[in-house]
């Protein structure tokens, strides 16, 4: 391990947060303390208890954050500028020269502050893109593409983009748009595509699983996890409408998020007797739901290639499941289902489209469980320790970057 220099990681989640996004950073901070000590600038409640003693590594360090329910947007809005404010100054007191400072774009205000602080410090800086801002405030609606706020966000993205040391992405849909910004140069960028967090291995479909009730005879679609602003529930509703008439197939949907209250609303005025809406699952119940479902279903809203990442794609190939990605054929979940024939991958927003992909896999089930058999297959090759492996040599090649200018500069 390298003594001389620290990363410093500035994250809003991290364990015990049970969030994808806490997990992933919660295996990256461990695996990059094998070359360095990190230090965990966290706003998750009661993070700082995972490192008590002060000899740890990674090391916690817990900010206050204001956390309003993601239904209210002007509170979120006024919670996520005080949290990068936050962060700024924390980074800011601990940062030095010889460290690296690693942010995340969750949330999107998050890097502007603490990678400002970073180059105060004269620290080199790493940023990983889970979601692409102002583009996926457009996807959703929120703002105009031709709006101040976007305007501005660009603008800030500009300085941002070109004084990283790197950036690392999720999908190969990304790096087109980030190579849009004046200044960015291509060896900036890194792909490090995340992984499955659970077991990888096809699972017969279960008759008794009670995720199948009332009739575990019927074709099941499920619909789970976060359902955020870049996402269209109400495709899949509509979609279950269209096919209403399919006596075989049946909708279990199940998750949380801003999405969910659209969806929970439209399920109360259309009534629906093909869909069935569950609370939440639980984590250690997770793989047994997402085994319990004949297909799935990532439904987003139009314009999100390179703007939000594909992270639940990899649970449901670990199960063995085919997938029907409503999305632009460039996303990278479409990219994946095309190249390897696991899935389907349909026009955002058409309920039609997505009504007849999920009719045909019904009609042939022996197709449709093959497909699954080769997700599991693929899933294999999104394992976390080749991602790991990635995280070390960006952060050790940005260390090595900035030492071989230091020396440079002394002679």
């Amino acid at each position: 391990m390298d003594n001389s220099a620290r990363l410093i990681l500035a994250t809003q989640f991290y364990p015990p947060d049970t969030s994808t996004t806490a997990v992933y950073l919660g295996k990256i901070a461990d695996t990059l303390a094998v070359d360095s000590q990190v230090v965990v600038v966290s706003a998750t409640p009661n993070s700082d208890f995972l490192s008590a003693d002060p000899r740890s590594n990674p090391t916690l360090i817990e900010i206050r954050n204001w956390n309003p329910p993601k239904s209210a947007i002007v509170q979120r809005a006024a919670a996520v500028c005080l949290l990068a404010a936050r962060m700024f100054f924390s980074v800011l007191k601990r940062a030095t020269s010889s460290d690296i400072v690693f942010c995340i774009t969750t949330p999107f205000t998050l890097p502007y502050t603490v990678l400002l602080a970073a180059k105060l410090r004269g620290a080199a800086t790493l940023l990983l893109i889970h979601d692409l801002y102002p583009e996926a405030l457009e996807a959703a609606g929120l703002i105009q593409s031709k709006s101040f706020a976007a305007r501005l966000i660009r603008f800030a993205n500009t300085l941002l983009f070109r004084s990283l040391d790197a950036i690392v992405v999720i999908g190969r849909d990304v790096p087109p748009l980030i190579l849009k910004y004046p200044g960015v140069k291509p060896d900036k960028l890194h792909i490090i595509p995340n992984w499955p967090l659970i077991p990888i291995g096809y699972r017969e479909i279960d008759p008794s699983s009670r995720f199948r009730a009332p009739d575990a005879s019927k074709f099941i679609v499920g619909l789970s996890g976060n359902l955020g602003f870049t996402h269209s529930p109400a495709t899949v509703v509509e979609a279950a409408r269209l096919l209403q008439s399919e006596d075989d197939i049946h909708f279990m949907l199940s998750g949380w998020g801003v999405g969910w209250k659209e969806l929970n609303d439209l399920f109360a005025r259309e009534r629906l007797a093909n869909v069935t809406i569950l609370s939440p699952v639980p984590e250690d119940e997770l793989v047994e739901f997402l085994s319990a479902a004949d297909l799935w279903v990532i439904p987003y809203r139009r314009n999100i290639a390179g703007v939000s990442i594909p992270s639940r794609l990899y649970n449901l190939l670990a199960v063995g499941r085919p997938v029907v990605v409503a999305s632009e054929t460039n996303s990278e979940g479409a990219l994946v289902l095309g190249e390897e024939a696991i899935g389907w991958v349909v026009p955002p927003e058409d309920p039609v489209e997505l009504a007849r992909a999920i009719r045909e896999a019904a009609r042939d089930r022996q197709a449709t469980t093959e497909k699954g058999k080769r997700a599991a297959s693929v899933a294999s090759k999104y394992r976390a320790e080749a991602a790991l492996a990635l995280y070390r040599s960006v952060v050790n090649d940005v260390r090595q970057a900035r030492m071989g200018r230091r020396d440079r500069q002394t002679t």
